[in-house]
């Protein structure tokens, strides 16, 4: 196993149900460390640049409508097998098919609005890490 960092961030569904400190907890018990945390409101370009993979998809305007509709709480998480710790306890992207257990098979509703993100490769962490955190 390798030492890894990953990005997670609590979209604006997240924080307006007040699910950040249930998010939080969840990745302190299951052991990664926690190096940086904020509130921010995105704006547009961070949105775009952030989710820039999915540009052209029929989806990709309301994503960043709803990223850049309120506060989110992004994150600096590190452990061991980070990325593949912290995908597991989000769950999949479909709440309605997340498994019990995961953030989004606890709390998510909709595939539009599913609590929270996470990088899902190193490389996408470091991108998401500068993106976010500079």
């Amino acid at each position: 196993m390798a030492h890894e960092d990953t990005f997670v961030m609590v979209k604006p569904d997240g924080v307006r149900r007040r699910l950040v400190g249930e998010v939080l907890s969840r990745f302190e018990a299951k052991g990664l460390d926690l190096h940086r945390l904020e509130m921010v409101l995105p704006d547009r370009a961070t949105a775009t640049a952030h989710y820039a993979e999915h540009e052209g998809k029929p989806f990709y305007d309301g994503l960043i409508d709803f990223i850049a509709s309120g506060p989110v709480v992004v994150m600096h998480w590190s452990g061991e097998s980070a990325v593949t710790v912290a995908r597991a306890l989000v769950g999949a992207t479909d709440p309605a098919v997340a498994l019990p257990g995961t953030i989004r098979g606890d709390f998510g509703l909709e595939v539009g609005e599913n609590i929270v993100h996470g990088s899902d490769s190193p490389a996408s962490a470091a991108r998401e890490l500068g993106l976010w955190f500079g």
